[in-house]
C-alpha cells in the first residue's frame, strides 16, 4: 500500500486538493494520505503556528515507524520547568507614545482597534475590545450596531492605514450612517515597521479636508502641543481645536453626536522623536521629569494615567517606590496628571546619571596584558534574548557581521513582532565554516550560547528550550519590571528565580550572571552599552567562534557610537578577566530596607523623630513592642507578624500630609530650575469630568522657600491649629491610626497558630492603602471592605468552620 504524506503551513489547502484529485482513482491505485491528522485521525501536524524540524521529523519518524521500517525517534526535546514567578514579556506602547493617551476612553465608552501600534491598547483595558484586518476599521461595527443597545463606538485608525486603505472604510460608514467616531492616530510615521513615513506625505490639514469632502460635518483635531494646531482659517468649517488636556471632553462630545465623526490625534511617534533628536532633526527637550522618590507612595497612578513604561520601580530603604528612567523616558510628559506630589520638572533634557571617570582613568592598567582567549568550535549556535529597542537584537548582527568578515557561512533570524519597549525580541544567529547551515531558526536543544539580557524572555517559552544541556549563559541579573507593572504595584520581579530555571535546562558552570545595566551605567553613563559589553564577555571566556579584529570592524562598520562600543567589549573583556572587578565598580548595593526586625524598629522609629518628634517614635515602638510580646509569648520568637506590624504602624503614622510632603521636597536636591506639580486643597481647581483636583506648576523660586517654612508646621499637625487637619482624608487618616490600633489588639488577642495569617493579613492592610487625594481614598475604601471580611475570619477561622461542618 501506497502513503502520499503532505506537509504544509497552517490550513490544509494543498492536501484538500490532492485528495480532490484522486478521488475518482480505483481504491487498489489510490494511496493513502496522510497530512493534518494520520490515518488513524490522530493529529500529525499542526494547522497553526509554523512547522519546526522537530515537528516534521517526529511526525514522519512516527510514520514510518508505524510503516514497519527501523527508524529511530528523533530525541525529546527540553523541557523546562518554568513555575509560578516568571515574568510574561509582553509588548506595551514605547516611554511616551502617543497611543498611551490617545487610546484612552471615557469611562463607559469602547473602542475597536486596527492595524498598528495601537493595537495595543487591548492589552491595556477592558475598552478596546475588537480589531479587524488593515482597511476594515469600523467595518465590524457598521454590521454590529443595528443588534446591540451599544449607542456608539469608537474606531482607532492609524495614519498609515489611513494612506493605505482606511478612508475606503471611513467612507463605507458614512454611507451606512453609523453612529461612530474615528480616531485617526497622526503620529507621522509608520512606527510599527521601522518609522517608514506615510505614503503621500498628508497632513493633518489634508486630513480633515479628505473627511469633510467624504460628507463628516464633525471633526475635531487634539494635538499634544497647542502650537501645532493649525490654524482655524486652514481647515474645513466647524472643526474645532484642542489640547490634549481637553482630550476627554471632546471624546464624550462625540460620543454624544448623532452621526458619524472624526478626531484627528496629533503627536509624533516617540521613537520616531528619539531617532530625530540623535540626528538633530528635531529639538531637545526643553525639560525633564524626575520623582522624589522619598514623596512616592508606588500607588501606580502616574502609570496608570500616562501608560508609559519609562516609570520604573526603584527599591529604597523605605520599600518599593517609582522612578523616571531617563534613558527610555521620550519627555511625553503625560505622567504629570498622575495625582501625586512627587513629580518635579527641571530644565534641559533626561539626562542619565554620568559615568564614574575613575573606571575609564583605569582602563588601560585593567587592559594591559589580557590574555588571548581560544575561539569557540563552528558549527556555532547562539541565542541572543533581549527587550525591543535595548539592542539586543543589534549585538547579534554584530557578531553575525564578524563571521562574514572571517569568511564563514552565517545565518540569523530576528523575532522581533509588536518589540516595543518591553516586548520580546529573540535572534538567532548561526555560524559554520562550512555549508553545514540548513535551517534558520535554531533547533531545539541546540544552542551553545545564549545572551540573556532579558532573563525573562530567556526564561520564556521557545527560547530557553533551544539551548543545549551545556550552553553557556551570560545573564543580566538587571530585571526589568513587564508592562504589568502599570497596573500592579507588588509585581513580584525575582531575578533569582529566573536565574535558576535557565541554570537547571543550561551548563551553569559556564555561565556567567552579573548586573549589567548598572555596569554600564556606572562605566558608562549609558545602559545600552550593556550589550557590547556582553559581547566583550562572552569573547574573553572563549564562547565566540570570531576574532577581536573581526568583532573590532564590525563595531566599525555599524557606525553608532564608535568610541563607546569599543570601550564597552574591551570592559566586558576585563570582567571576564578580572571578574572580581564587578563588586568593585557597583560598590554599595542598591537601598534595601533593613533584614532584621530590631534594625526596621529602629529605622523607623528615627524616621518618626524627623516627622514628628521623638515621643511620637517612643509610642511607636511601643506599639509595635506589644506585637513582639505577643508574637513572641505564643510562637517563642518574633517572626512575620511582627515584621508586618513594624511595617504597618510606620505606614498608618507617617502619612503624608502637607508638612511631610513639604519636608522631603525641602530636604532633596534638584536640577536647574525645579518645577512642582502640586494640587494643593483651597487653591486648585476641581475638574468636573475626574473629581480630582487639578495640579497646577510651581516654579522651585517660589515653591522651595514655602516647603522650608511649611516644613516646620508638623508642630500643628493634628491639632485644633491645624490649617490642612479639617480634610475629610486627614480626618480619616488620623482615624486610621486608633482603627488599626482595635484591629491589632483584637487580632492578639486571639492569636493562635490558626489566626497567624489572618493577623498578619490585617497587620499588612496599611501597605494596600498608598496614594494621595482620591487615590488613596479609593485604596482606602476596598481596603475597609477587605478588612471587614478579615475580622470576620477572626473570629471564625476557615479551618475552624471546616471542623465544625
Amino acid at each position: 500500500k501506497r502513503l502520499l504524506i503532505v506537509v504544509e503551513e497552517k490550513r490544509s489547502f494543498v492536501e484538500a486538493q490532492i485528495r480532490e484529485a484522486l478521488y475518482n482513482l480505483r481504491a487498489d491505485s489510490r494511496p493513502d494520505i496522510v497530512g493534518k491528522t494520520d490515518l488513524a485521525g490522530a493529529k500529525l501536524f499542526p494547522a497553526t503556528m509554523e512547522l519546526s524540524p522537530e515537528i516534521v521529523g517526529g511526525g514522519l519518524s512516527r510514520l514510518l515507524r508505524e510503516a514497519g521500517l527501523n527508524v529511530a525517534a528523533p530525541p525529546a526535546p527540553p523541557t523546562p520547568d518554568r513555575p509560578a514567578g516568571l515574568l510574561r514579556r509582553i509588548p506595551a506602547f514605547c516611554a511616551g507614545c502617543p497611543h498611551g493617551t490617545s487610546t484612552k476612553l471615557p469611562e463607559g465608552s469602547f473602542a475597536s482597534a486596527g492595524i498598528g501600534c495601537h493595537f495595543m491598547a487591548m492589552d491595556e483595558n477592558e475598552q478596546t475590545r475588537t480589531f479587524t484586518q488593515m482597511g476594515g476599521e469600523g467595518g465590524s461595527w457598521v454590521g454590529m450596531a443595528p443588534f446591540t443597545d451599544i449607542p456608539h463606538l469608537f474606531a482607532n485608525i492609524g495614519d498609515g492605514t489611513y494612506t493605505h486603505s482606511g478612508l475606503l472604510a471611513i467612507r463605507q460608514a458614512v454611507a451606512a450612517k453609523a453612529r461612530m467616531t474615528y480616531k485617526i492616530l497622526f503620529n507621522d510615521a509608520v512606527a510599527m515597521t521601522g518609522g517608514q513615513p506615510a505614503e503621500g506625505g498628508y497632513t493633518v490639514t489634508q486630513i480633515a479636508a479628505q473627511v469633510h469632502a467624504e460628507g463628516i460635518s464633525r471633526i475635531a483635531l487634539v494635538a499634544d502641543e497647542t502650537e501645532r494646531l493649525p490654524p482655524a482659517s486652514a481647515l474645513p468649517p466647524g472643526t474645532t481645536r484642542h489640547g490634549r488636556d481637553e482630550l476627554d471632553r471632546v471624546q464624550r462630545e462625540l460620543r454624544d453626536y448623532d452621526g458619524i465623526s472624526v478626531l484627528i490625534y496629533d503627536q509624533v511617534c516617540a521613537t520616531e522623536k528619539r531617532r530625530r533628536r540623535k540626528s538633530g532633526k528635531y529639538p531637545q527637550a526643553a525639560q525633564s521629569v524626575v520623582i522624589n522618590e522619598q514623596v512616592c507612595e508606588n500607588c501606580g497612578d502616574c502609570s496608570k494615567q500616562s501608560s508609559c513604561i519609562a516609570i520604573e520601580p526603584v527599591a529604597t530603604e523605605f520599600g518599593r517606590k517609582r522612578r523616571i528612567n531617563p534613558s527610555s523616558c521620550n519627555v511625553d510628559l503625560s505622567c504629570l496628571k498622575g495625582f501625586c506630589p512627587s513629580f518635579v520638572t527641571i530644565s534641559g533634557p533626561p539626562k542619565a546619571e554620568g559615568a564614574d571617570p575613575r573606571w575609564q582613568a583605569r582602563e588601560a592598567e585593567f587592559a594591559a596584558g589580557l590574555p588571548e582567549p581560544v575561539r569557540a568550535q563552528t558549527p556555532w549556535r547562539g541565542l541572543f534574548a533581549g527587550i525591543g529597542g535595548g539592542g539586543v537584537v543589534t549585538s547579534g548582527a554584530i557578531l553575525a557581521m564578524a563571521g562574514q568578515l572571517e569568511g564563514h557561512q552565517v545565518s540569523t533570524l530576528d523575532f522581533a513582532g509588536l518589540a516595543q519597549k518591553n516586548g520580546a525580541v529573540v535572534s538567532h544567529v548561526q555560524i559554520a565554516a562550512d555549508a553545514s547551515l540548513d535551517v534558520v531558526r535554531i533547533p531545539l536543544g541546540t544552542a551553545n550560547f545564549m545572551l540573556a539580557a532579558d532573563l525573562a524572555v530567556a526564561a520564556g517559552p521557545g527560547v530557553l528550550e533551544r539551548c543545549a544541556p551545556d550552553a553557556a549563559v551570560l545573564g543580566n541579573l538587571d530585571l526589568a519590571a513587564t508592562a504589568e507593572f502599570k497596573r500592579d504595584p507588588h509585581l513580584v520581579i525575582d531575578a533569582g528565580l529566573h536565574r535558576r530555571v535557565i541554570e537547571r535546562t543550561t551548563g551553569a558552570q559556564g555561565s556567567l550572571y552579573l548586573h549589567g545595566v548598572r555596569l554600564a551605567e556606572r562605566l558608562f553613563g549609558n545602559a545600552q552599552a550593556m550589550n557590547t559589553l556582553y559581547l566583550g564577555l562572552a569573547y574573553q571566556r572563549g564562547l565566540l567562534p570570531v576574532s577581536e579584529a573581526a568583532l573590532h570592524r564590525s563595531i566599525e562598520l555599524n557606525g553608532a557610537a564608535l568610541e563607546l562600543n569599543l570601550r564597552a567589549f574591551l570592559w566586558g573583556r576585563i570582567l571576564a578577566a578580572k571578574p572580581e572587578l564587578a563588586a568593585e565598580i557597583l560598590g554599595n548595593a542598591e537601598p534595601t530596607a533593613p533584614q532584621d526586625l530590631d534594625g526596621l524598629i529602629a529605622h523607623r522609629a528615627q524616621a518618626l523623630t524627623a516627622y514628628q518628634s521623638a515621643a511620637y517614635a517612643a509610642r511607636y515602638r511601643q506599639r509595635v513592642g506589644e506585637v513582639v510580646a505577643r508574637e513572641t509569648a505564643i510562637f517563642g520568637k518574633p517572626g512575620r507578624l511582627s515584621r508586618a506590624a513594624a511595617e504597618g504602624w510606620h505606614r498608618v503614622m507617617a502619612y503624608k500630609d502637607e508638612y511631610e510632603v513639604a519636608r522631603l521636597h525641602a530636604s532633596a536636591t534638584y536640577g536647574k530650575d525645579p518645577v512642582f506639580h502640586l494640587s494643593p486643597p483651597v487653591i486648585a481647581r476641581m475638574d468636573p469630568l475626574t473629581g480630582r483636583r487639578n495640579k497646577i506648576a510651581i516654579s522651585g523660586k517660589y515653591a522651595l522657600p514655602l516647603f522650608r517654612l511649611l516644613r516646620h508646621g508638623k508642630v500643628l499637625r493634628g491639632t485644633m491649629l491645624d490649617p490642612f487637619g479639617r480634610q475629610e482624608e486627614r480626618k480619616w487618616e488620623r482615624a486610621l491610626v486608633d482603627l488599626y490600633e482595635a484591629d491589632l489588639r483584637e487580632a492578639l488577642a486571639g492569636l493562635r497558630p490558626e489566626t497567624l495569617d489572618i493577623a498578619i493579613l490585617l497587620a499588612d492592610l496599611p501597605d494596600s492603602i498608598r496614594g494621595f487625594g482620591p487615590v488613596k481614598e479609593a485604596n482606602y475604601q476596598t481596603a475597609m471592605q477587605r478588612r471587614k471580611m478579615l475580622l470576620d475570619q477572626l473570629q471564625n477561622p476557615p479551618d475552624l468552620r471546616q471542623a465544625a461542618e
